[in-house]
């Protein structure tokens, strides 16, 4: 780093005081100045007239504010905005990095290449009301600003949905307004083949097209008889790639092997297991169909793959390697040859070899591949790095042998989750993640060391759209989650202060509603909790806005600005209770009707000791969660209700204090198989007196499990304990014939019930 430049950075730091600026992601250091900086349609823009950069920022401003400004090579002593290269060059650890520096008579973007210049822009265009103006006044500042991680992601599944180009350029767009650079560009899986190939066209002939799709939750197993489909020719996609390019963001594509691969089979069944026939797949989930492992495979994925390399200049191409059941693979003569012949251990090791033998091809074009955290299972690929989806498991075991990681994980970083509570809102996959998880993220996990934490590249979101029919419903999904996850990924987000984020946040409203974006405002709903409360529990509402203007009523009533004013958590005191609260405003309610009904009983506030933690994606509050009297809602599963065991059987011990009398025992399951989520093979109830010696009381049989949907009563004639145990053992592997099969099933648990 030059002299000039340290010297630049430390008075940049000087005075620092965190802005309440509406910037984001918030940048590095901030000093605010006295003194104005008027622009108006007399600014230019001084800079070449060629230069991108110099046109995007002409064309933002006129968007923003209808001023329309001139770009001049040298523009003399007049108001502008200057691109300005530094005196010296500031390399290597600085490279993405600018300086914004206002002054009463020019705005100064410095900056050593044209990213820096786009990343200063994007500030600079944050400090511009999107409303059409005369002037507007720019207040005097300095700031330093630059990335901390090298992978800021966003993804986007094409498959189960299908979106045009000119939606695809608007996402690029708002991956632009963040500071993103990467985009994980999904285009394959058994529900759609979405780009062209010129030397297989069955592959869009056959594999794009679909005659239906599934009508609501996967559980309902409901479908339409429509055709449905669609594809980017190899010009579309030189277009996109081109248009993310100017907008300094490589686009990273994804081509699924060998699993997730039935829309690619139907065209051309000849590199399955069992040489089909199959149909583009309806269903959402994962399905057993896979590629063989067999050289006309390897051949046929190569040629794709060769002609995917020409079209994506991106160092990784994103080669699948999820969710790929060994089912046929097992009963395949020639997976079995393969497997002696090569001497393998099994199915998970010959993965291993179809992935190293797909690597191997990829790094042959000069180019690395990156996959799933499954690629890790059998033995990882020489070269390859790691997108850790099921937690961060993956992507440590991946950094601790020095493969690079991108983390992703289903706990903070999914996006197709639910963003509020289900009840109030539009049809989701499962999983509940707020804006307010997405910011608490920390992409470097704290069991990595400092040198083995250098493998972590960085972080995205995933944006699945098999319950996103259209380019609205992905709008909604994504914002405003993403401008907590971009401001994670810039390395300036701080959890302690959320609020502060949120206010500037919110001020960003008004120019997505200017673009037209259709973003969330479930902010703006009453967020809601249940909470322990001495020897019971409280329900705790919060509002973004005023939690002073929400009103509640007790007795089952629709609240009015009458009802009693919020001011304390609200300590549930009746067996049954519902609570149902609105924000108001004028006495106007301004927001959906917050309700929970509440059952309470006798293992409410009493000490519960679980053995098995739940899965972080889905840890919820906790064992708290089983004992909240709350009950998750079938009608949405895997909201934030439940708690999810990957694996691992629940096995919970309830200390009520002193004997009680007792004669139910109640537990809910949930049975989700497309998510991978299976009913416990059995649950068993357990009595105790002193917490040591426990006596089964009752056996509970898959089979009746099934019989009661999940809901599980378990009676008996009335008797007096201390100690209440329940044991519900995971499934396990999940069965041959079954979605997800060898691998881990999900238990699904909500509440639990003495009475």
């Amino acid at each position: 780093m030059s002299n000039k430049f340290a010297i630049l950075l430390l008075l940049f730091n000087f005075g620092f005081s965190q802005s309440q600026l509406p910037l984001i992601p918030q940048p590095k250091s901030i000093q605010i100045n006295k003194g104005r900086f008027v622009l108006n349609d007399q600014t230019v823009i001084q800079a070449d007239a060629a230069m991108f950069e110099a046109q995007y920022l002409q064309q933002a401003i006129k968007q923003q504010t209808g001023m329309e400004l001139k770009i001049l090579p040298a523009a003399g002593n007049v108001s502008k905005i200057t691109l300005s290269h530094p005196l010296e060059d500031f390399a290597g650890e600085y490279k993405d990095s600018y300086g914004l520096t206002i002054i009463k008579n020019k705005v100064v973007i410095t900056a050593e290449n044209n990213q820096g210049f786009f990343y200063g822009i994007q500030t600079l265009l944050q400090l511009i009301p999107s409303q059409t103006k005369e002037k507007v006044n720019l207040s005097c500042l300095n700031i330093f600003d630059q990335p901390k991680y090298a992978w800021r992601g966003m993804h986007l599944d094409c498959a189960r949905h299908f979106f045009p180009v000119s939606f695809v350029k608007k996402y690029i767009d708002y991956l632009a307004m963040y500071k993103f650079n990467t985009f994980h560009w999904h285009l394959t899986d058994d529900q759609g083949w979405r780009i062209e190939i010129k030397k297989y066209p069955k592959l869009t002939e056959v594999g794009a097209w679909r005659n239906g799709s599934m009508v609501g939750h996967y559980s309902k197993q409901k479908f339409d008889d429509k055709r449905y489909g669609g594809f980017y020719t190899q010009e579309e996609i030189k277009e996109v790639v081109a248009y993310a390019m100017q907008r300094h963001i490589t686009i990273v594509p994804e081509i699924e092997m060998p699993g997730h691969a039935v829309a690619a089979l139907a065209s051309y069944p000849e590199y399955s297991c069992t040489g089909g026939p199959f149909e583009v797949a309806k269903l959402w989930g994962v399905l057993d169909d896979v590629f063989c492992p067999k050289e006309e495979t390897f051949t046929f994925l190569e040629n794709i793959l060769s002609e995917v390399i020409a079209l994506f200049p991106s160092q990784y191409i994103h080669i699948g390697g999820d969710e790929s059941p060994k089912t046929r693979w097992k009963k395949c003569p020639h997976c079995q040859a393969l497997i002696k012949e090569k001497g393998l251990k099994d199915e998970h090791e010959l993965q291993s070899y179809f992935i190293q033998r797909i690597e191997k091809f990829v790094n042959s074009k000069g180019r690395k591949i990156i996959g799933w955290d499954e690629i890790l299972e059998g033995g990882l690929a020489p070269n390859a790095a790691v997108m850790s989806w099921r937690g961060t498991e993956g992507g440590i075991a991946a950094a601790k042998q020095k493969h690079f990681v991108v983390m992703t994980p289903g706990s903070h970083c999914y996006f197709d989750y639910y963003q509020g509570n289900p009840k109030n809102e539009p049809l989701a996959i499962g999983g509940y993640i707020p804006v307010e998880k997405v910011y608490s993220f920390n992409p470097t996990p704290k069991e990595l060391s400092p040198e083995e934490a250098k493998y972590i590249l960085g972080a995205q979101a995933n944006v699945w759209t098999e319950y996103m029919e259209d380019a609205q419903k992905v709008e909604y999904m994504v914002f405003p989650r993403i401008m907590a996850l971009s401001e994670v990924l810039w390395g300036t987000s701080n959890p302690e202060k959320y609020a502060d984020f949120q206010n500037r946040m919110i001020q960003q409203f008004s120019a997505l509603d200017k673009k037209g974006i259709h973003y969330s405002k479930v902010i703006f709903e009453i967020k809601s909790k249940v909470i322990p409360s001495g020897s019971g529990i409280a329900f705790d509402l919060h509002s973004a806005k005023n939690s002073k203007n929400i009103r509640y009523t007790t007795d089952n009533t629709t609240p009015t600005w009458n009802s009693n004013p919020y001011t304390k958590p609200i300590v549930i005191t009746n067996v049954i209770q519902t609570i149902k609260a609105a924000y108001f405003e004028n006495k106007k309610q301004q927001s959906n009707v917050t309700e929970q009904f509440f059952a309470l009983n006798k293992a409410i506030g009493k000490k519960v000791t679980l053995l098995n933690q739940p899965h972080e994606n889905y840890a919820g509050a906790g064992v708290f969660n089983l004992f909240d009297g709350v009950s998750a809602d079938r009608s949405k599963p895997a909201g934030k209700e439940w708690l999810g065991f990957l694996g691992k059987d629940l096995n919970v011990v309830i200390d009520l204090g002193k004997i009680e009398t007792l004669d139910e025992v109640y537990i809910s399951v949930l049975e989700s198989k497309g998510s991978w989520i299976y009913y416990p093979k059995q649950i068993e109830v357990f009595f105790s007196d002193d917490g040591k010696d426990f006596e089964s009381i009752a056996i509970l049989t898959l089979e009746d499990i099934k019989a009661l949907n999940g809901n599980v009563h378990v009676s008996f004639l009335t008797q007096g304990t201390r100690f209440v145990k329940v044991i519900a053992t995971n499934m396990g592997k999940i069965p041959e014939g079954n979605p997800g099969a060898g691998s881990d099933a999900w238990l699904f648990v909500d509440e639990i019930r003495v009475n």
